[in-house]
């Protein structure tokens, strides 16, 4: 065992005191890892905390990232978790609920009643859809009930494609999906009545309008057929496209004062996520963000560059600290006193800055 995976051993139970990891990351998926995987490099402590919940598990392939395409969303999680590992890195299962600063760490309660501790915290917990309620959708989520054309147009080329009408950006959608296919029907559902540019444009593209609210869809052997109007008319179609609502997994966040903020895209809010710098440093020093509870559109290319990001940010802030107690030492042995109150005081407000409270 290497020094720098004996300083990370493994938390303890709720009453001990466990031990300090430089760095907590909580979500074990895409950012988080590869944020786990800068860090475990860098020659950090570092202990990855995962739900075991990923976003695209229903999904059959990972798509648009160069050197994995097509790989099964759990081959990938697999092989980078071998990887950190190779560096140290410790994994843990766990749901963290509650984290909260205490002296010069963060704590973190895990719902199994026991914590873990890191100088610095890295959440990367991502997103859930939030998905219209209309029955047999959930059931086929990641299949044939699709939301992004970059991720699966290419797997359903040439089908049938549905577009539900859940808001404005609907219309949009359906422009988008032309691109895979010409078989494109918007549902305009429960959204507001088309105005004369959008029926313009779907005309042009040749896309399909049909008015009614959709009641529910039709399958055989789990496989989509076709969707029913309230009216009982039942129109074929082999892929859906919905847009759920984005929400972010940001309840371990809230414990630390931080909220979600709306997203916008063309002026209309479709989700939530968590505000940060373009590290991924968020308001509350020592915390950062990354994946898609920062970023909810990022496919899976872009939230492990997310995490790369992150992870050298907090490797850097880190160092400053480092430096900044290493110079106080150094000024302390120079002057040759005992360790005073005073150089006490001058070396945390060297090392630990706003966050000195109450000396």
């Amino acid at each position: 065992m290497n020094e720098r995976t004996e300083h990370a051993m493994n938390s303890t139970p709720g009453g001990a005191r466990p031990e300090i990891h430089d760095i907590v990351v909580i979500g074990g998926g895409a950012a988080g890892l590869s944020a786990a995987l800068t860090l475990g490099r860098a020659r950090r402590s570092v202990l990855v905390v995962d739900a075991g919940e990923p976003r695209n598990a229903p999904a059959a392939a990972v798509h648009a990232y160069l050197g994995h395409e097509g790989t099964a969303p759990g081959e990938l999680l697999a092989a980078a978790r071998a990887e950190v590992r190779g560096y140290g890195v410790e994994l843990r299962r766990g749901d963290a609920v509650v984290a909260r600063r205490e002296g010069e760490a963060f704590r973190v309660d895990l719902a199994d009643g026991t914590r873990v501790q890191g100088r610095r915290l890295l959440v990367t917990t991502g997103l859930v859809d939030e998905l219209p309620d209309v029955p047999g959708l959930a059931e086929l989520w990641g299949t044939d009930v699709l939301h992004c054309p970059y991720c699966h147009g290419w797997e359903v080329r040439d089908r049938a494609v549905g577009v539900l009408g859940t808001g404005p950006l609907a219309v949009h959608q359906a422009l988008l999906w032309r691109q895979w296919s010409e078989d494109i029907t918007l549902f305009v559902h429960t959204m507001d009545e088309l105005d004369e540019r959008a029926c313009e444009e779907l005309a042009a593209r040749g896309v399909g309008v049909v008015i009614g609210e959709v009641a529910s869809l039709a399958t055989r052997d789990g496989r989509l057929t076709g969707v029913r109007l309230a009216d009982g008319t039942l129109m074929d179609r082999q892929i859906l496209v919905v847009a759920g609502k984005l929400t972010p997994r940001a309840g371990v966040l809230s414990s630390l004062g931080i909220a979600p903020t709306d997203l916008e895209m063309g002026g209309t809010v479709i989700g939530a996520h968590i505000a940060a710098d373009p590290t991924g440093a968020t308001e509350v020093p020592g915390v950062w963000v990354a994946g898609n509870v920062a970023s909810p559109t990022d496919q899976v290319v872009a939230a492990a560059a997310a995490g790369v990001r992150a992870g050298a940010a907090i490797n850097g802030d880190l160092i400053a600290e480092e430096t900044r107690a290493a110079v106080a030492a150094r000024r302390a042995r120079l002057a040759g006193a005992p360790f005073s109150a005073r150089l006490e005081r001058e070396v945390c407000e060297v090392v630990l800055g706003d966050r000195r409270h109450g000396l």
